[in-house]
């Protein structure tokens, strides 16, 4: 099996993240992709052991305004067909929504979600979930879930925030992928956004992050090992963790492979 995990990027700049983290630790080589700046996708293959679409500031419906936004649709399409392991978060949740043809956009009175909230797992969401657990979240955007998916988590703004679509596609609103460090820089990147229906202080982010982030991390590791795996012997998995310690930061481009 490939160790190649494609993640599909829709910011400049990128910060280390848990799906890097986990790559890295485990003999996987995370390939980040920018299809908003001239990256193509491609096809997927025997190469690619799995893919990750990100979040991101655009409209999945808005594919005449954005372009290449069909290129990422097509990929999962074919992604999905394959049955090529496939992990949506918030935009690309979205994405993956989309694709499947069900709507995505704001609710109703537009509240957001910015800060640390809890999830609740649904029947078919108690073999993904624990019965508490405190996610990561900014946006404002949802998606409904599509026909033939089981949705698997709703919390108390968004009553949809997970769904697994198959045996190897799961879509999650929000961001157990970003680390405090991260969120950090979104409360200076949104800082616009305070004071929405919905979004929390940032001193009530500080504490909740304080108190929640260590599970949300734990619980994500754990998701990670059973959606990607390890690589296929200790000394793949050696040479990355020497060559990539914990925390460090950038992943190989498309280009550069």
């Amino acid at each position: 099996m490939s160790n190649r995990v494609i993640l599909v990027r829709h910011n400049e700049v990128t910060i280390e993240d848990r799906v890097v983290t986990y790559c890295h630790q485990h003999g996987l080589e995370p390939v980040s992709v920018f299809p908003f700046r001239g990256d193509r996708l491609g096809t997927p293959d025997e190469t690619v052991r799995a893919t990750v679409v990100y979040g991101g500031p655009f409209a999945v419906v808005e594919t005449g305004k954005h372009p290449f936004l069909l290129d990422e649709h097509r990929w999962i399409e074919q992604c999905m067909a394959r049955g090529t392991p496939l992990l949506g978060m918030c935009q690309g949740a979205q994405s993956i929504a989309h694709v499947l043809g069900a709507y995505t956009g704001p609710r109703p009175g537009q509240p957001h979600e910015f800060g640390y909230y809890p999830i609740h797992p649904t029947d078919a969401g108690k073999s993904v979930f624990p019965d508490t657990l405190h996610v990561a979240q900014t946006h404002y955007h949802e998606f409904a879930t599509p026909d033939g998916a089981e949705l698997l988590a709703s919390s108390d703004l968004f009553p949809q925030q997970a769904f697994r679509y198959g045996a190897a596609t799961y879509a999650f609103q929000f961001h157990a992928e970003v680390t405090p460090e991260g969120f950090r820089h979104w409360q200076e990147d949104f800082k616009d956004d305070y004071g929405n229906p919905g979004v929390q202080t940032k001193d009530e982010q500080n504490r909740l992050m304080v108190q929640h982030d260590a599970a949300q991390n734990d619980w994500f590791m754990g998701f990670l090992g059973q959606f990607l795996g390890r690589a296929g012997t200790d000394a793949v998995a050696a040479e990355y963790a020497n060559r990539f310690p914990t925390g460090a930061a950038g992943t190989p481009t498309l280009s550069s492979i």
